[in-house]
């Protein structure tokens, strides 16, 4: 039976008459996930309930789309009035950069928005210019950074990691240093490097973060890095990051709509249970429903 409750623990809405969200509205970028114009237009509640309408999704959380970054409290506000309305979505994971001066203000203005639950800084950094998200490779051991993830755990929040293989160690370390704070990885650990060194690189990596329990995996965003994806095609990194993290810490996601650009919904979440056809029911209800409900806190 596939019509379990399924929570969605990673999607985007965004509305761009309203919002300020600078790679839809300015010039195009070059991204990890390619040519992006068909999302550039608005991504509204009604449009997600739309793509959902097969699949039992009963909640989910919303992760920040780079909006403004200069006002990411906003965001929250128009996430929470839809929310309020909509009943999606019931978390929500703003942004804040945590080196900022005025951090301690910034989250406690997200945190005035009851479905608040955690913060997603992108770490991503790599090599190459287009996959890279931030100036510093090492902003995980900057002493100001830290000390804005040291007041995460003070504001019961946790925090989305989103990064590459070659990162993973050092965000071990900051998982371990600091172990009262629930990490979660984003996107299967964004194994957008193909190259057998690389997977094994990856499949490494995967094992290092997992060895910290405070780290979950969020099973998602594959079509990223491999844009005519097939259940074949990415079932490997969906059971390796099981394999790595264990059935009780992992939990699936959608990416919508960024991996809209390579598929509908529905196929996003039937190949998940395709993969997972041969787990216990107890099992394949931990990672569509359980785990994130857990983490999440909802």
């Amino acid at each position: 039976m596939d019509n379990f409750p399924i929570i969605d623990s990673h999607h985007h809405l965004y509305d761009l008459k309203t919002g300020n969200y600078p790679w839809l509205q300015g010039p195009m970028l070059k991204r990890v996930f390619g040519d992006y114009s068909a999302i550039r237009e608005d991504y509204l509640i009604e449009n997600f309930l739309a793509d959902i309408k097969n699949q039992n999704v009963v909640k989910t959380v919303h992760l920040q789309v780079e909006y403004d970054h200069n006002d990411p409290v906003a965001e929250t506000r128009w996430l929470q009035s839809v929310a309020d309305k909509h009943g999606y979505p019931h978390g929500i994971v703003g942004f804040a950069d945590l080196s900022s001066r005025n951090l301690q203000e910034i989250l406690e203005a997200h945190l005035e928005y009851p479905n608040v639950r955690g913060i997603r800084q992108c770490l991503n950094f790599h090599r190459d210019p287009i996959k890279t998200f931030i100036d510093s490779p090492h902003l995980m051991s900057d002493p100001q950074w830290r000390a804005g993830y040291a007041l995460l755990r003070r504001y019961d929040l946790s925090f989305d990691l989103q990064l590459y293989y070659p990162q993973m160690e050092e965000a071990t370390a900051l998982a371990s240093a600091y172990p009262d704070t629930p990490i979660v990885l984003n996107h299967t650990g964004m194994p957008v490097d193909r190259t057998p060194a690389e997977i094994d690189g990856w499949k490494k990596g995967m094992k290092l973060l997992a060895s910290a329990s405070n780290v979950s995996c969020k099973i998602s965003g594959l079509g990223m890095a491999d844009w005519k994806w097939t259940v074949d095609s990415i079932r490997p990194f969906v059971l390796d990051a099981i394999d790595a993290f264990g059935v009780e810490r992992c939990m699936f996601a959608s990416n919508f709509p960024v991996d809209k650009l390579f598929s509908g919904y529905d196929a996003v979440f039937d190949a998940f249970k395709e993969i997972t056809k041969d787990f216990s029911d107890s099992e394949r209800r931990a990672l569509f429903h359980d785990n994130a409900q857990r983490v999440y806190r909802f």
